[in-house]
């Protein structure tokens, strides 16, 4: 059975913030008993008095450690770090030259450690803590203030719900390396990210997931991130790539992936470790965790054959390195919908994303001319948006979806809102972020011979290989 009978907004923020419908069940299960007991002639101020000692224990007991919704998350934060390290850094390392495969791979690790500490410092307060206008969190929570061993969310304690958040805002920024790969100064990735991270991540993630933020209040469909992750990530990278400007020799000496088999070894983690990203938004071990997870493969197998069939048509050859890509589009695009929809849904996101995003990648770079190298825009910003906009239409019924509250009209609309205000704010406040760095760097570019030479060498002083 598809996931839920009815559509609701994300589990996350609800559950962070008001434990009251876990035990909704069991304070009905006592108000029966006590309406029983009457009816038994039993005296009206016993029962009573039997309602009054139930309840603290109703409320308690629902509230209190779930043993297997813990296990879960604590194993889907593991899933969701492996997609960036070593997944996404594999993934991205294979896709330029052998003299930069390093440096790609320490920028992720770079931002993994730098997000990290900055999500700990003030970034989960900015997105989970309690609402400034819906816009973004106080700093109640800085610091992890309060977040204890015993604190719970839901039923799981807190800190794990935390680090498991954590894990998503480890990887969103680490997405936008793709856009700027072999031409960029260290610092800069460094400035950058965590700028971008507090300024545009957080405050999209409490507008979305958090239950006092303007577009979770709204009604916007967004499971685990079309919006917080994919479409603001993409945008930022096509606004990057944009002001970065090209690799030396693009567009038609560009060199080819220098390992395709350490692309497909990083989509292979990317894959795996989305079943976490995913099937761990729903935050309990149950059904609808086993249902995002299926959704979730559905529609990568399905974006993967589709992508290769465009280049076996094309091309007349259907390569490695298009399938793998296939495979991550499809993972994009299914990740806002994958709480919402069913098998049926999944083939049809996955069969979209498969074309639309390879058809994008040509626009990005022939027709618009940005060197988005990695194709971050085509495959997250594209997939994202997707899947934004028809989680709309295959969350019905008719879909084998858990069904939508409102009209289907009405839930595109919302959703068509979240799409412009994620990418509106993703754009402006990257492009800002990107001119303040450039002003304290004096320059985000390295210098030619640099960018000849290979970042490996000039900027960490290291080899990828010893040819």
């Amino acid at each position: 059975m598809p996931f839920g009978a009815v559509y609701k907004p994300s589990p996350r923020g609800e559950r962070l913030r008001d434990s009251r419908p876990l035990c909704w069940g069991l304070r009905r299960k006592m108000e029966s008993l006590v309406i029983r007991l009457l009816g038994k002639g039993l005296g009206g101020a016993a029962a009573l008095a039997m309602l009054a000692l139930s309840m603290p224990a109703a409320a308690q007991d629902a509230s209190a450690l779930n043993s297997g919704d813990t296990s879960w998350i604590i194993v889907a934060t593991a899933l969701v770090l492996m997609m960036t390290l070593p997944g996404l850094a594999m993934f991205y390392a294979g896709l330029v030259r052998s003299q930069a495969v390093l440096s790609v791979v320490m920028q992720c690790f770079a931002i993994a450690c730098l997000a990290s500490v900055l999500w700990v410092l003030v970034g989960y307060s900015l997105a989970f803590d309690a609402t400034v206008g819906g816009v973004v969190g106080g700093v109640g929570k800085a610091l992890f203030a309060g977040v204890t061993s015993d604190a719970m969310s839901g039923s799981i304690p807190e800190i794990v719900f935390a680090v498991f958040q954590m894990t998503f805002a480890v990887i969103t920024p680490a997405l936008i390396v793709g856009a700027y790969v072999e031409r960029i100064k260290f610092p800069a990735v460094l400035m950058i990210s965590g700028a971008w991270l507090l300024l545009v991540y957080a405050p999209v993630c409490h507008w979305v997931w958090n239950s006092d933020g303007w577009l979770y209040k709204l009604g916007v469909m967004d499971f685990a991130g079309g919006l917080v992750v994919h479409l603001s990530a993409g945008v930022a990278a096509l606004v990057i790539a944009a002001m970065l400007g090209s690799r030396r020799g693009f567009p038609n000496q560009v060199h080819p992936p220098h390992s395709p088999g350490m692309t497909a070894v990083g989509a292979g983690l990317l894959w795996v470790g989305w079943f976490g990203f995913n099937g761990g938004s729903q935050l309990a071990a149950d059904g609808g965790a086993g249902m995002a997870i299926a959704v979730t493969h559905i529609s990568a197998a399905t974006a993967a054959l589709v992508w290769g069939a465009i280049e076996w048509i094309k091309f007349g050859k259907t390569s490695l390195v298009g399938v793998a890509t296939g495979v991550i589009a499809g993972l994009a695009t299914v990740t806002p919908a994958s709480g919402f929809i069913g098998p049926l849904g999944a083939l049809i996101l996955g069969a979209v994303s498969g074309g639309v995003c390879f058809f994008f990648t040509e626009i990005v770079k022939e027709k618009w001319s940005i060197d988005d190298s990695l194709d971050v825009f085509a495959v997250h910003g594209v997939g994202g948006l997707i899947g934004v906009i028809l989680v709309s239409v295959v969350a019905g019924t008719a879909f084998g979806g858990g069904g939508i509250e409102v009209s289907m009209a009405r839930q595109l609309g919302v959703q068509t809102i979240g799409v412009v205000a994620t990418a509106l704010w993703s754009a402006v406040a990257t492009f800002v972020v990107v001119k303040v760095v450039e002003a304290l760097t004096g320059g985000l570019r390295v210098d030619e011979e640099d960018e000849l030479v290979g970042l490996d060498l000039a900027t960490h002083g290291e080899r990828g290989y010893d040819l």
